[in-house]
């Protein structure tokens, strides 16, 4: 008795209609960075262990999938490696892993071909990566990722550009209600200056990340068991209450970190990026300045990005990015700024699914199928086949000559829209019946006619 297949926990099979969904996402991201200008690349799905270790912290390294070593992978080991546990153990039985994410592997191409690429380099990648979570509702242990990023340049029209992106993206896919914070690293750090809490700047950025999960007064708290002294909480309520248009916003940070000059040269670049972004054609109607926003700030040096929707249960971010300063510092190539943008594809699935805003013709599935009566008309009917074919209609004749019922109900499962209908009468009088199989007309037309219909 044969065992049952399942698959690895966390992973999962995308049938022929989330497919058809998925890649009409994924065209439509990808459509609009070649618009702007950005090159597609690929990385193998395994890095050296040399290249993965040590950048995600002690928990991604331990989120990391290994690969043993090809044939007997235990092969020389002895029993002192057994007992020096699994640091000891796993760099003589495994060199290579899974990648994590699509930005390491990006860095280490940017070193590794740093004398072919033309700086500043625009890149996109779409591909799957891996991580050993705990797999629960909406976390996955294989997933794909969606990266647009340009490295080798400081300027802030890289930013408003992904403003623009975000926006075409959404645009073209039909969501309508979404917001795209933007906060600044700079500006935060004039914040902890300003009140005078240096070297505090983590248990802030933590707290006030918080904000719209627990409220004004939890975040307080946690400032106060945190050390922050109710003078220095006093300086920063205005940002638990900040209103208004992102100018005004602008002006209120500007108070807050009053001479802080990072925090001055933070605001200045997020007013310049607002400029351009408007300069390039957007209405800014869904950009707001949130200076809660803290997204991964250890990461990030400058501009950062975080995109939500509205009016769908799926609550989470759907997008995000931001600047980094030293991507390839760590390769051994100082100095290389970038900034990036990713988007969440399974998640912008869920919302666009929750709101039904996906085209039927999405699922860009068969549109008609020819009917087969018998042995001896199907060699007279292939020609047509081939002819719909050659115009672009997606066309398909059923291998077997068995009962029409079963044709279609084959036609419906598959929700193909017409069934082509052609006897030894319809042949030879070149009038061929065209069933529109979701309304029951049928109507009967020369091949030209139907080609015309179906285009």
């Amino acid at each position: 008795m044969s065992n049952k297949p399942t698959l690895p926990k966390g992973t999962r099979d995308f049938g022929p209609v989330q497919m058809a969904k998925r890649t009409y996402i994924l065209d439509t991201i990808r459509s609009v960075y070649q618009k702007f200008g950005f090159q597609p690349l690929e990385t193998p799905s395994m890095e050296n262990l040399s290249v993965l270790t040590g950048k995600y912290g002690d928990e991604g390294d331990q989120l990391l999938f290994k690969i043993l070593k090809n044939g007997d992978f235990l092969a020389g080991i002895t029993d002192t490696d057994f007992q020096g546990g699994g640091s000891v153990l796993l760099p003589k039985i495994a060199k290579k892993g899974l990648r994590y994410d699509l930005t390491v592997p990006f860095a280490r191409y940017v070193v590794m071909n740093q004398h072919e690429i033309t700086f500043p380099f625009k890149r996109y990648q779409i591909q799957p990566v891996w991580r050993g979570d705990r797999p629960q509702k909406g976390r996955y242990q294989e997933f794909y990722q969606c990266d647009a990023d340009v490295v080798g340049t400081d300027s802030l029209l890289c930013e408003a550009e992904i403003i623009r992106m975000l926006e075409e993206v959404f645009t073209n896919l039909g969501i309508q209600k979404y917001t795209i914070s933007i906060n600044h690293r700079q500006i935060l750090n004039g914040l902890v200056e300003a009140i005078g809490a240096e070297g505090k700047e983590s248990d802030l950025l933590v707290a006030i990340d918080k904000l719209d999960k627990i409220g004004q007064e939890k975040v307080v708290e946690e400032l106060k068991e945190r050390g922050f002294s109710d003078t220095a909480i006093q300086q920063l309520s205005p940002i638990f209450t900040m209103q208004g248009t992102n100018a005004q916003k602008l002006d209120i940070a500007q108070n807050i970190v009053g001479e802080s000059e990072v925090g001055k040269k933070g605001v200045a670049e997020l007013g310049d990026v607002l400029d351009r972004a408007q300069a390039l054609g957007s209405a800014l109607e869904h950009v707001s300045f949130d200076l809660t926003l803290a997204r991964g700030l250890s990461y990030y040096t400058g501009t950062i990005f975080e995109v939500k929707a509205q009016d769908t249960v799926i609550g989470s971010s759907i997008s995000g990015g931001g600047r980094y300063d030293n991507l390839t510092g760590v390769f051994g190539l100082p100095d290389v700024s970038g900034v990036g943008i990713s988007f969440g594809v399974d998640r912008i699935y869920d919302v666009m699914d929750d709101l039904d805003l996906f085209p039927e013709e999405s699922t860009l599935g068969t549109q008609v199928l020819l009917i087969n009566f018998n042995a001896q008309l199907q060699s007279q009917l292939l020609p047509i086949l081939s002819q719909l074919r050659e115009n672009g209609i997606r066309a398909e004749m059923y291998p077997d000559a068995v009962k029409l019922k079963k044709q279609f109900s084959y036609a419906d499962k598959k929700n193909i829209s017409y069934a082509l209908v052609i006897g030894p009468d319809e042949l030879e009088s070149g009038q061929y019946s065209l069933k529109n199989l979701k309304t029951g007309d049928q109507q009967a037309l020369a091949l030209e006619a139907i080609i015309a219909q179906l285009t």
